[in-house]
């Protein structure tokens, strides 16, 4: 991790972020297609059994994830595996292929070990993610987290989710519905019961059960806004909820952030880890969470983990301490593990509230 921050990450750091991000894309992109992409495997991944959970009828070799926003398209769906991670999530994907927001839309904030994005939901459209997933086969699970067209009326929200869920159900491992982004107009209304409610019914009518669907929720809910969440998802047979995603929130920050969007990284990691626990205790440590926010070392990790989430994601803290970071997650929660005498990682989740 030291040739990243020392060497490494000054370099990535000179380039517009944006522009790192496109040549880090393309670069594991490449890297997957060489004869040696499994030697990888040795410098980057972490193997114990103690690691490995079960959800959703998956398994996971462990508990960590590519969050969305990093693999938009999917780009680098087949590199994920042979750099620790135990699953991925692509996308935020719509239906219709957009722009996004006018650049710049991605700021570093490094004296806080944060990021600003607007980047508006950018990406190619459902149908050229379902042309590059096609065929493509990977080691881990893989998650795709759908999102609602800029040029589609909240009215007609349900059919814009709709068609990316049936476009992409063979996909899919499991499928995201995003209602939380704070970077495209109006999204966040849709976390409203009513709205969500009707988002949720049609794309479970069209599952029929088969596909583990979760719901993606922002960090800026009120309680009671966030316990009418999980009542929707008990309402809805619900696989569970990814909490959560940026923030517009600003406090507490060493840097004076004028940007607008949302805000990722260490400033997220209490609030997230707040939300998690309260989704893990209301629901009685019945519906499965999956924790992100501020996750940039082990120590974060274990805290989500016994706070209720049964997997975690990680992205701006990736950014700041490099590849070999997921591996040392996956040391320090074998470490925490035999520590607290458990002998697999899911005797873990949630508990601080069990002790």
């Amino acid at each position: 991790m030291d040739v990243y921050r020392n060497i490494l990450r000054p370099v990535l750091f000179r380039l517009d972020p944006e522009d790192a991000h496109r040549r880090a894309l393309a670069t594991l992109s490449w890297m997957a297609k060489q004869p040696w992409a499994g030697q990888l495997d040795r410098w980057f991944s972490h193997t114990d059994p103690a690691l490995e959970m079960s959800l959703w009828g998956l398994s996971f070799a462990n508990p960590i994830g590519v969050a969305a926003g990093f693999d938009k398209n999917g780009e680098a769906i087949a590199a994920w595996e042979h750099l620790g991670f135990g699953f991925a999530e692509v996308g935020t994907v719509t239906r219709h292929a957009q722009p996004g927001n006018p650049r710049p839309r991605l700021f570093r904030l490094p004296a806080d070990q944060a990021a600003i994005n607007r980047m508006g939901f950018n990406n190619e459209g459902a149908d050229s993610l379902a042309g590059r997933l096609s065929g493509q086969k990977t080691a881990i699970p893989v998650g795709i987290n759908l999102g609602k067209s800029k040029i589609t009326p909240l009215e007609q929200a349900s059919d814009d989710y709709l068609y990316s869920f049936e476009r992409l159900y063979s996909l899919g491992d499991y499928f995201v519905v995003n209602v939380s982004s704070p970077n495209t107009p109006g999204l966040r209304q849709l976390q409203q019961a009513d709205r969500l409610g009707e988002i949720l019914g049609r794309l479970q009518a069209a599952n029929q059960g088969q596909k583990p669907l979760l719901v993606k929720i922002a960090p800026d809910l009120e309680w009671g806004a966030i316990d009418e969440v999980i009542d929707l998802c008990g309402e809805y047979r619900l696989a569970g909820i990814i909490a959560t995603n940026t923030t517009i929130g600003r406090t507490g920050l060493k840097t004076a952030a004028q940007e607008a969007g949302g805000l990722s990284g260490a400033p997220l990691r209490n609030r997230s880890t707040e939300v998690v626990g309260r989704i893990w205790r209301r629901s009685g440590g019945q519906l499965p969470v999956i924790g992100v926010g501020g996750i940039a070392s082990g120590e974060a990790a274990w805290e989500k983990i016994v706070h209720g989430a049964s997997l975690v994601q990680i992205y701006t803290g990736w950014i700041y301490e490099g590849p070999w970071l997921v591996r040392g997650i996956l040391k320090e929660l074998s470490k925490r593990l035999a520590e607290a005498g458990l002998t697999q990682l899911e005797q873990a989740v949630g508990l601080a509230w069990r002790t």
